[in-house]
Formats: C-alpha cells, sequence, structure tokens
C-alpha cells in the first residue's frame, strides 16, 4: 500500500482529498504545518507528499527544500497545491524541486490521475537506481549521468539534481538525437496522459535543468531547442 503524506492547513480540504485518497486505497497521514510535515515525513517515509503552499509559520517551499536536503527523502516525489494567482509560488516551488502542482480548487478525479502517474514514477528504473538498483550510470557525450548519487557530470563539473531533472535528463539522453515534444515529455517522464497538465510544466523543469549543467543557460549546446517541436539532446557532442 502506498503511503501518501498530505500536508495542508485548511481542514476542510484536508478532509476531503483525505476521504479521495483512502477510497483509492492509499495509506494517508496528515499534517497541518511545515514543522509537523517534516516530522511526519522522517516517522512514516513517505511514497508521494502532496503539500500546499501557503502555511503559516513555514510554508511549502521551504518544506520542499528541506525534504530535498534529506538523503532519505530526496527521491520523494512532491505535488505542490496553490491557488491560481500564485505564479511566483509555483515556480519557485518547481525551482526547489518540486515534481508538479495543482491549482485550487481542483477536480478530484484530476488529482487521483496526478497522484497515480507520480507514484508510479517514484517506482521508475532512475528513481530505483536512485535508491541503488540497477546500472546507474550512462554517459552521453561530455554529459555522465550517476543516477544512483542523483547527479550528473559535466566534464569535471558534478551537478546535483531533483529527482524531476534526473529523470527529464534520463530520458532524453536514453534517446540523443530525437526531438522530443513537451507532449512526448509529459507522458513519458511523468506519466500523464494527454492535457493532465500544462505543457509548461515541462518548460520550467528543462529551465532548471539548463540552468544547473549549461555553462551558457541563453544559449544551451546540451538541451536544445526545435522551435515549435520540442527539445532535443544531440548524439553527436
Amino acid at each position: 500500500m502506498s503511503r501518501i503524506l498530505l500536508v495542508d492547513d485548511e481542514a476542510d480540504l484536508v478532509w476531503a482529498v483525505r476521504y479521495c485518497l483512502q477510497d483509492e486505497g492509499y495509506e494517508v497521514t496528515t499534517a497541518c504545518n511545515g514543522e509537523e510535515a517534516l516530522t511526519l515525513a522522517r516517522r512514516v517515509r513517505p511514497d508521494l507528499v502532496v503539500l500546499d503552499i501557503v502555511m503559516p509559520e513555514m510554508d511549502g517551499i521551504e518544506v520542499c527544500s528541506r525534504l530535498r536536503r534529506d538523503p532519505t527523502l530526496a527521491s520523494v516525489p512532491i505535488l505542490f497545491l496553490t491557488v491560481r494567482h500564485e505564479i511566483d509560488d509555483r515556480v519557485a516551488g518547481l525551482d526547489e524541486g518540486s515534481d508538479d502542482y495543482l491549482v485550487k480548487p481542483f477536480d478530484m478525479r484530476e488529482l487521483k490521475a496526478r497522484v497515480r502517474a507520480l507514484l508510479r514514477r517514484g517506482h521508475s528504473p532512475g528513481r530505483a537506481a536512485g535508491r541503488g538498483g540497477g546500472d546507474s550510470l550512462l554517459v552521453v557525450g561530455p554529459l555522465a549521468l550517476d543516477l544512483r548519487g542523483r547527479r550528473v557530470q559535466v566534464g569535471t563539473k558534478v551537478v546535483q539534481l531533483t529527482p524531476t531533472e534526473l529523470d527529464l535528463l534520463h530520458y532524453l539522453m536514453l534517446h540523443p538525437g530525437e526531438v522530443l515534444s513537451s507532449r512526448t515529455l509529459l507522458r513519458a517522464v511523468w506519466g500523464y496522459v494527454p492535457n493532465a497538465a500544462a505543457l509548461s510544466l515541462v518548460r520550467w523543469h528543462v529551465k532548471n535543468l539548463r540552468a544547473k549543467i549549461e555553462t551558457d543557460p541563453s544559449n544551451p549546446q546540451y538541451i536544445r531547442t526545435v522551435p515549435r517541436q520540442g527539445y532535443i539532446l544531440p548524439a553527436d557532442m
């Protein structure tokens, strides 16, 4: 049974989401603030964290950042909950390492679909290798991806990646020389069916990944944009 940690200070929302997820067969633990969330995360070791951004004392972005810095929890998928006008918060959440966000108010069917996809990703080959199994090194040109350590080496430079950045780069490196659309990446990396998430989700994660591995992110050499088609990692780097 998959374990989900649900963190939100809105009691009515917590009740509804918990009921919805328990009805799907998940084990749900709830927290109403950031400190409680971190304590429970270390205790129950969830398979997924559903995390509100705006909370008193410690917001969800700080919680996300601390989870990503904890080696025992760094690979746990994180789904942010946010209200529609908090665009800056959504971007900041992606920057700190969240996998996706869902805008309030949301349809419970959409929540369940996102949860199913993120839990599948949590047991994907890339993340499994990150926990210590399977082939752990992939090399394309000057890029060497260490799946177990969740980092990439670009020449002599070593960069630590978030779980989504690792999964995204892993997929691109498995398909060098292929143009991959945002829809293809949403399906292959996130596991989402068509129209399940905004295409901008891919764009933001590509932006964050470029900021870590490119010498000049404004003129990328490793993850290039093909206008109106998608992204390509050249095979002849």
